[in-house]
């Protein structure tokens, strides 16, 4: 490292330009007199006093103003080290305590050339997540990012995960966990990934499988594209992959503010032949005359996120609800085939 790199390391501690060839110029000659350090870097006596006695404050030197001239020596570099490593150490955490983490509007677009930082990518947005999330990746990758998914799980997201180049009968038992259902190929799928309808990851399968790959990854951040991202893999992949896992129903009662978790958790029960009611708060489609909600026994759901499929299309979601003897269609955000749009859905057991 030359004095040049030197000095600019030294500047990001606070120093000004001239502090720093007078710190430098103390360093190099041990104990010295003003005079003699002035010389050396070029300022006045006057200054070389003044300076010195900043310089003892930040703990750099010393001054020893009983001799006669004041004579001024250098801290052990040692000893300089530990206490800046020790201010900024201590400064993290109040900085971290008033940051506030803001979503950059210029950023809605990333291309993302390493695999480590695809997996980081991924491990983010999946700890990120809070209604729901679609995943397609190699089988080979899921023990890397496996306790990131199976905590987002626990938070009660909905995971609907495909995992591609599965190499003959996928253990069932190693899937628990993991996602509310994994389906399996035993083609290599393209790396996908949604998260909220708000975020999304696209990448060649080969960027996480190939080391030497100049493949490209892109992450987005708009709430435009994500679910088309989303369809394209709930319409394309996800009808043709084999279901290997699927969790048990919630306990009930529980609320859903992702429509698609709601849907989901309706399936599981009614497998089960479990008679649903819902309440359901949101706005009627178009210029019908319906209250802001609705409670009533579910007597149809139209899906395909678990078997057996009762929708007409792959992307497809729905509920009915019977109401004083009227049967109302039910949909989720961008609802225009049904009665309904949902924003919130509260699911209990029918007593018999």
């Amino acid at each position: 490292m030359d004095d040049d790199e030197l000095a600019e390391l030294l500047e990001r501690f606070g120093l000004s330009e001239k502090e720093t060839d007078t710190y430098l110029a103390i360093l190099e000659r041990g104990e010295s007199k003003a005079s003699a350090i002035a010389d050396a870097a070029d300022v006045s006596k006057r200054y070389v006093y003044s300076i010195s006695e900043e310089l003892e404050e930040r703990g750099f030197v010393e001054v020893d103003d009983h001799a006669v001239p004041t004579v001024i020596r250098p801290v052990q570099p040692e000893t300089v080290v530990e206490r800046l490593t020790r201010s900024v150490e201590e400064i993290e955490p109040e900085l971290e305590s008033r940051f506030t983490a803001t979503e950059r509007s210029g950023e809605q677009f990333e291309v993302i050339k390493s695999r480590q930082t695809v997996i980081k990518r991924i491990e983010n947005l999946l700890a990120g997540a809070e209604t729901e999330v679609t995943l397609s990746l190699p089988a080979e990758v899921l023990p890397r990012i496996r306790s990131t998914l199976e905590a987002t799980v626990d938070r009660g997201v909905l995971v609907l995960l495909l995992l591609g180049a599965t190499e003959g009968d996928q253990d069932i038992a190693s899937l628990a966990g993991t996602a509310s259902t994994v389906r399996t190929w035993d083609a290599l799928v393209p790396t996908m990934l949604t998260v909220d309808g708000r975020h999304g990851l696209l990448a060649p399968s080969q960027i996480l499988t190939t080391s030497a790959s100049d493949t490209r990854a892109i992450a987005i951040s708009q709430e435009q594209l994500a679910p088309v991202l989303a369809g394209s893999f709930l319409a394309n992949y996800w009808p043709t992959a084999e279901e290997r896992y699927v969790t048990t129903p919630n306990e009930l009662p529980c609320t859903y503010e992702g429509f698609r978790s709601a849907v989901f958790q309706i399936a599981l029960h009614r497998a089960t032949d479990t008679r649903i009611e819902a309440s359901v708060t949101g706005s009627p489609v178009g210029d019908r005359d319906l209250p802001s909600s609705l409670t009533g026994e579910v007597v149809d759901v139209r899906q395909s996120l678990v078997r057996p499929v009762s929708s007409t299309l792959p992307i497809e979601n729905a509920f009915e609800l019977e109401v004083d003897g009227e049967r109302y269609t039910v949909g989720g955000t961008g609802a225009f085939l049904e009665n309904y749009e949902a924003e919130s859905v509260t699911i209990r057991a029918l007593e018999e």
